[in-house]
């Protein structure tokens, strides 16, 4: 088994090296990946990214959201977790079969002092009932990867905010998240564990995961990235993961209700969102307005469904013309 160990801590950069090492390069013995990140939100292939994150949380905390290639819910990662994949020829492992990846990982933990650690339900890691990993799958060109998070000690206070969505009644097709109870890990170590970062975690998992004493033995294990290899990481990084249109217009169709009363007329908005665009949008309401709030409409079909991108294209709108006596921040507050 080969080995990478990630210098970024940005998770968009990391899943790039992830998907450039799994679809270029060719190993003659799986590759295990170790990377630790920022704050971030990475929501499934499969899922709304808007219904998924609570989008004002995750802007006002420089909260970095990108969408992984693999299906699976939302979570949430800091500096506190571990993240690990395992990077295998498809005909290896049957699709599906976390078990039998994440299982070397279990046995390091019982071996660190975490014995009740265990493989529960279709790709999760519990510790007394209680979740500290996630796992999904992706498969392609004959290759499968199977990561997972590791939550050692992540700051659970800011789950529930960033992975919040509030009660805006978003209607879509894309998969829901199910929410578990979660836990950190370091509580269930050996106390000689209990002061660990999370790199000290990574590297004593690594001498578990192959068996010694000292990196140094497996120097010839891990696989340095060239100078070719991260050009093609940096584009996979801008055409994929930092990419709006992925992270966001790549979500389902779906349905957004805004409404909220102000002290000149309360606005009902439906909008239909796709591609991350708005593609139609009635108001409703008792506000007042010299124009028709259908034209307002018009203005705004096509525009990405964000604030910046509405905001710019209300920039020579005269909303007062629409909606008297409310301005555009108030509108756009409602909205976002």
């Amino acid at each position: 088994m080969y080995y990478v160990s990630m210098k970024s801590n940005d998770i968009r950069r990391n899943l790039a090296t992830e998907t450039y090492l799994m679809n270029e390069k060719n190993f003659d013995e799986p590759l295990l990946l170790f990377y630790i990140e920022g704050p971030c939100i990475i929501v499934g292939r499969n899922q709304n990214t808007l219904e998924e994150v609570n989008k004002q949380y995750v802007d006002e905390n420089n909260i970095v959201v990108t969408r992984r290639l693999s299906g699976g819910g939302a979570v949430y990662q800091d500096l506190g977790n571990l993240c690990f994949s395992f990077v295998v020829d498809s005909d290896s492992k049957e699709f599906g079969d976390f078990k039998s990846f994440v299982q070397p990982i279990v046995d390091a933990l019982h071996d660190m002092g975490a014995t009740s650690a265990e493989v529960s339900g279709r790709n999760d890691i519990l510790i007394d009932g209680k979740k500290f990993s996630g796992n999904a799958m992706y498969t392609k060109h004959g290759k499968t990867f199977s990561h997972g998070t590791l939550m050692l000690d992540v700051d659970l206070s800011v789950v529930g905010k960033a992975l919040t969505v509030p009660e805006d009644k978003i209607k879509s097709k894309g998969i829901k998240s199910v929410r578990s109870r979660v836990t950190n890990l370091k509580p269930y170590l050996n106390s000689e564990y209990q002061n660990i970062t999370t790199p000290e975690f990574r590297d004593i998992l690594l001498k578990e995961l192959f068996h010694v004493d000292d990196l140094q033995e497996i120097a010839d294990r891990e696989y340095q990235l060239t100078d070719e290899d991260n050009a093609a990481i940096d584009k996979i990084f801008d055409d994929l993961y930092n990419n709006w249109d992925w992270v966001y217009g790549n979500s389902p169709e779906f349905s957004v209700k805004k409404r909220q009363h102000f002290t000149n007329g309360t606005i009902d908005a439906r909008l239909q969102i796709d591609d991350g665009k708005i593609q139609n949008v009635v108001f409703f309401g008792d506000y007042f307005g010299p124009k028709d709030a259908t034209e307002l409409a018009d203005k705004l079909k096509g525009v990405r469904f964000d604030r910046q991108s509405v905001a710019e294209a209300l920039a020579d709108v005269d909303l007062n013309q629409y909606f008297a006596g409310i301005s555009e921040d108030d509108f756009l507050s409602m909205l976002f």
